[in-house]
Parts: structure tokens; sequence; C-alpha cells
């Protein structure tokens, strides 16, 4: 059984290697990119600065908050503890 599960590791890092190693460094600057724009929109609203996409996201605040309202139930939250936010 454990030699199945290193065979099967085995594979599973080869495949890795094959397939994935090309695309790494693409795939992280990317992630890169987009966590520095996110650190740039969560600045400018610290700053109290409009963000630029702040009116196109107005649609998605429903299902953001429906998410949300389910994140804080697996948290063990029942309600909310701010006021407004949810619930």
């Amino acid at each position: 059984m454990a030699d199945d599960r290193s065979l099967w590791r085995k594979i599973s890092d080869y495949h890795d290697e094959l397939f994935m190693a090309p695309w790494r460094a693409g795939v992280l600057k990317e992630a890169r990119s987009e966590e520095d724009a996110l650190v740039a929109l969560l600045f400018l609203e610290a700053l109290g600065i409009p963000g630029p996409a702040d009116y196109y996201a107005l649609e998605l605040y429903p299902d953001l908050i429906e998410a949300f309202h389910r994140w804080h139930q697996r948290m063990g939250m029942d309600t909310f503890p701010e006021a407004g936010v949810c619930c």
C-alpha cells in the first residue's frame, strides 16, 4: 500500500514537472500582478479615494453579501457582529 502511494506521488511529481514547470513562472507573475492591483485598490480605499471600478461593481454587491453571509456562518457566527453588513 505504501509503495502504491509512493508510486503515485512520483507520477504526480513527474506530471507537475513535465506540464506545470514551463508555466509556473508565468502563473506566479500573474498572481503577483493581481495582488499588486488589489493592494493598490485597498490603499486607495483606505485613503478615502474612490476606486475606479466602484460604480461597475455595484451590481456584484448582492452576490458578495450572500457569499459573505455563507462565510461568516462557516466561521461559526450565526449573525455578523457589525449591524448593517448582512443578516
